[in-house]
Parts: structure tokens; sequence; C-alpha cells
């Protein structure tokens, strides 16, 4: 469908895959491109346009890095490349432009990086967006995205806190540590909760919610510093840096001597390992991510003879299958947020041309909580 007709054109920052990641992303396998818009949406349609305010940056975009044989649940990301001029243009994988997130009208759109943040409706051809609208969902990695179907976008309704937590604690990173802790891992008073890379957006909120409900929490973090906001801010049990373990096993024996009820599994290979020969009788793992995994050509192996034993359950799961609780948890997290039950640690980059080193800096440790592209403060 044809774009209408008129509408001021703007320059467009966007970030870039430039070739497929192996090992740890850098950099320099992505770019900040400028390009062209027409703020204009196509006639009939209910695309809006919007522009962005806040990215969200997430570990689990270095999987979509990376070319795979076999589709995964979400499409890998499709490299582009830069002609002389400056205007992107897509390399085409294996129909990869198919199965994109959201359909782009044009091919220069496809290989821009996207994933959930923050926007504010500029033009709209949909009866529930108006122009000035506050929305967060899935979007590119630009300052402007023509969005021709915003099935997975959602108005804002809590807008006494700061936009960006609909990034986090209020978005997908919330809605996460909830279903994985409640739906999943069904965790319940009394018990003995451990989260890795507890200080990282979902790992915060877990904990959390854990003690809120009574559970012993004991969360895992990468530097001294995060080990400190666990305890003091966080309000975990207790917590210690990985880094300076000599042996996981014993540091988790020294937290939990009688073993571990519940484990939000955001890390795994050596961790996962560990966690499983101290976890009790028909503990239960909710496995969210494997950051420690995702830049490895081969994972590596975990002794899952242990669930057999102890009859534990470990169940993975996608935050997907639990939109329809997104109200209820909404309201519920803004409540726990305005009564101080629940605080949330920004690491806010400033400026799109920010975003790649954002991204890269995730799988080295340096953001301290929820990673945030700041691109437009509105």
């Amino acid at each position: 469908m044809a774009a209408a007709v008129g509408g001021e054109e703007v320059t467009n920052r966007q970030v870039i895959l430039k070739r497929y990641v192996t090992g740890c992303p850098m950099v320099e396998d992505m770019e900040v491109v400028t390009g062209t818009l027409r703020l204009a949406v196509p006639p009939g349609s209910p695309a809006v346009l919007v522009k962005n305010l806040y990215l969200s940056c997430d570990p689990y975009m270095r999987t979509r890095m990376t070319r795979h044989a076999v589709p995964s649940f979400v499409p890998d990301y499709v490299p582009g490349k830069v002609q002389p001029d400056g205007t992107p243009v897509v390399v085409v994988v294996d129909n990869c432009l198919s199965v994109c997130i959201y359909t782009c009208y044009t091919v220069d759109n496809c290989q821009v990086l996207d994933n959930c943040g923050v926007s504010k409706v500029v033009l709209s051809g949909h009866p529930d967006f108006k122009p000035g609208d506050l929305l967060w969902g899935v979007t590119g990695w630009e300052e402007y995205t023509l969005i021709p179907n915003p099935v997975f976008c959602h108005m804002i309704n809590h807008r006494e806190f700061p936009l960006s937590y609909y990034t986090g604690v209020l978005g997908v990173p919330g809605l996460t540590a909830y279903a994985g802790l409640f739906e999943v891992a069904k965790a319940k008073k009394g018990e003995c909760v451990f989260v890795s890379a507890a200080a990282g957006a979902v790992g915060q909120i877990v904990g959390q919610l854990a003690k809120l409900t009574g559970c012993y929490v004991v969360g895992s973090a990468g530097s001294d510093q995060k080990v400190n906001l666990l305890k003091t801010k966080f309000g975990f049990n207790d917590a210690f840096n990985y880094k300076k373990e000599l042996d996981l096993n014993a540091a988790l024996k020294r937290c939990f001597p009688h073993g571990i009820d519940v484990y939000f599994e955001n890390v795994g290979g050596a961790m996962l390992d560990a966690v499983l020969h101290n976890m009790r009788h028909r503990g239960r793992v909710a496995v969210c991510g494997q950051v420690s995994q995702y830049n490895l050509e081969w994972p590596d192996g975990v002794d899952l003879f242990r669930l057999v034993g102890n009859h534990i359950r470990m169940e993975g799961f996608l935050v997907s299958d639990y939109l329809g609780e997104y109200h209820r948890f909404e309201e519920e997290m803004a409540r726990y947020l305005n009564e101080g039950k629940v605080v949330c640690v920004e690491d806010v980059a400033e400026g799109i041309e920010a975003a790649p080193a954002a991204l890269v800096g995730l799988f080295a440790g340096r953001n301290v909580g929820k990673q945030v592209v700041a691109v437009a403060r509105e």
C-alpha cells in the first residue's frame, strides 16, 4: 500500500545489524545510519507513526544476531549494508522479511533492530490511538517507526511514573518476573528462592516480589556494587558476587544450608549446574534466560539427572504466554511502586547513537539495573 501523499520529511537515525555475530557482540557489528522518513501513514490503514522516546536493551537480542538454521520463537535480525549515499540496504536471508515481528512497508525498515520501547504517536490510522498518545510495545531501534498494525502496542496508563519504567518494571521485564515467579515456579510463603543475574531488569523484580510473598531470597550478581544493591536497595536476604566464588556449589550451600525451593534461571551454564545440586525435593526452576550461553557456539553441559532423583520441575516460558495477565499485573505493580514496596534501578544511555554500546555492555556486566536507551526525553 502506498504512503499518503504529503507530510513533513524528517531525518531518522536507525540502528542496523551489519553482519551476523559469532562470539561476543561488538559495537562494530552494528551501525547507526541516517535515513529520511515522511511523516505520513498509508490511507485507510490501521498504521501508527510513532516517535520513539525510550528503547529497551535486553540480552535476548543477542540470540537474534546469529543466523539460525532452525527458526527460533523469535526471528533472527536481517543484516544490512550501507550504500555510499548512506541508504541502508537489506540482505534478504531465507525470506526473513516475512517473519518480522511487525511487517514493514519498505524493505529499508525491516533490518532495523527492533525491541520493546516507549513511543509517542505522531500520526494514526488506528481507531484506538490518536496523536499525542503514549504507547509501549514493539518498535524499531530508530527515532521514528511506522508500525503497520499496532497489535503489540499498549497505552501507558500510569503517567505518574517515569515513562522509561514501561521498558522495565511496568513492561515486559516486570511481567516476566511476575509470571515466572508465580505462574511458572509457583513460589509460596516460607520457601527459599535463588535468583541469578539478580541486579538486572528481571532479577531485581523477581527478588522483591518473592520477598513480598514472604520467601527467603538470595541473589547472585557480577560485582560487589551490585551485591550491595541487592542487599540494601532491593531487600534480598543475602547475595554473593559469583566472580569471586571459587566454588559455586559451596557458595550456594553457604546461603541455602537446607536447599533451594525455587530457582529463577537467568544465566545457565555452571551456575545452573551448581543450583541443581542444591535443589530441594520437588523444587522448581523457571527458565527465563541463559545469558552465559548466548555467545557460545556450543552450550555448556549441565547434569540434568539431578531433576530425576529430586523430582525437580524445570520449565521454560515465554512472557508472550501471559500477556492476558498484563493489566492485572500493571495495576498490582503500580500499587507496589506507589507504596514503596518495589523500587526500580535503571541504567540510562543517552541518544540513539549510544544503543550499540549499551547492548554490548550487557555482556560485560557494565550496566547496573535495567538498561534503557533514551532516544528523546519528553
